[in-house]
């Protein structure tokens, strides 16, 4: 017999830029793992949070923009769902976002737990774009800012050009890994040439390092 996983509050959060050429029934086959998994027939049904407060999934014609602040019951295969969800929003995303998702133990009782018991509150950050570059981007600035937020405590931020700086070599590295394994099998291209391949999206593109 499986063991039994407690239910979970999970909480979906983050704002994702869509591409202007994306309309409603694309982010409904995107989200399709979401809304199913809250046992609704569409998007518009499943699209409310549990939560009344909170505004659910909403689309912005106006900006392009996706905004989910939207509330769900269930367990850890809810994991499963999200990351059928996040392929899916790399195919309309316009850039890079990042998606924050909250597990909330709800059969944890602080006051009656025992002193040594633990929740199982968990924390998990996901990231969606239309290519590893835009992803990589995203990755970066937030490493930045938590980064450069926490050393502020002590020092000047004129003092931390160098920290950031390591973080671009870190990232950048970790990009030319990829498009050198994006490689493989491949024959050589010519010396002097730009590096980028002709038609579809040109492979993906070195992210930018901001200062």
């Amino acid at each position: 017999m499986s063991a039994y996983n407690p239910p979970f509050e999970i909480h979906v959060h983050g704002d994702i830029a869509l591409r202007e050429d994306v309309e409603y029934p694309h982010i409904q086959e995107a989200l399709k793992p979401l809304w199913q998994y809250a046992g609704a027939k569409s998007l518009v049904e499943g699209a409310p949070s549990a939560y009344e407060d909170e505004p659910g999934i909403r689309f912005d014609a106006k900006t392009h923009t996706l905004h989910l602040c939207w509330t769900v019951e269930g367990d850890e295969d809810f994991r499963h769902a999200m990351d059928e969800a996040l392929m899916g929003l790399n195919d309309i995303a316009s850039t890079g976002a990042h998606i924050e998702v909250s597990f909330y133990d709800t059969e944890f009782d602080e006051e009656e737990a025992p002193p040594d018991a633990e929740s199982r509150d968990d924390f998990i950050m996901c990231f969606v774009g239309p290519t590893p570059a835009a992803i990589m981007q995203v990755q970066r600035d937030l490493l930045v800012q938590d980064v450069v937020h926490m050393m502020e405590r002590h020092f000047e931020s004129s003092e931390l050009g160098e920290v950031v700086e390591a973080i671009d070599r870190l990232f950048t590295g970790r990009f030319d890994a990829l498009v050198n394994s994006m490689q493989l099998g491949k024959p050589p291209r010519g010396a002097g040439g730009s590096g980028g391949n002709g038609g579809g999206h040109g492979g993906p593109r070195k992210p930018r390092h901001l200062h």
